[in-house]
């Protein structure tokens, strides 16, 4: 049975129905390089073609600048996978993408924990 407000896509005893890579075609790579804390905001180009449920979702969640891990957060998919489905709006020119402002190591362990705090705040 699906958990309520999940739709279709998840399973109370199964868990995801989908595996993640499966939404992103089995592509591993975005064809543009993001860190996860760049921001990405829709630009109001409705692409052309047929768009999965979850690149309708992230066009949803993307009207106001949004950091890629909020974005993997809320989808509740691996980072790969969000960073191909936004590869995917960027190429067609649904999203833009703006870099971090900051000039220091982008893996810092700090600045990661505290996204992870910020998130499960969030949530």
């Amino acid at each position: 049975m699906a958990a309520v407000g999940d739709g279709p896509w998840l399973d109370d005893a199964a868990g995801r129905l989908v595996r993640p890579f499966t939404i992103s075609n089995g592509r591993t790579r975005p064809t543009v390089v993001l860190d996860l804390m760049s921001q990405v905001m829709a630009t109001g180009f409705t692409p052309v073609g047929y768009l999965g449920p979850e690149h309708a979702q992230v066009l949803d969640l993307c009207r106001a600048p949004v950091p890629v891990a909020e974005v993997a957060a809320h989808l509740k998919l691996p980072a790969a996978v969000t960073k191909v489905l936004l590869a995917d709006l960027l190429d067609c020119g649904a999203l833009t993408t703006k870099s971090p402002a900051f000039h220091h190591n982008p893996t810092d362990r700090a600045l990661l924990e505290a996204v992870l705090d910020g998130l499960r705040r969030q949530l």
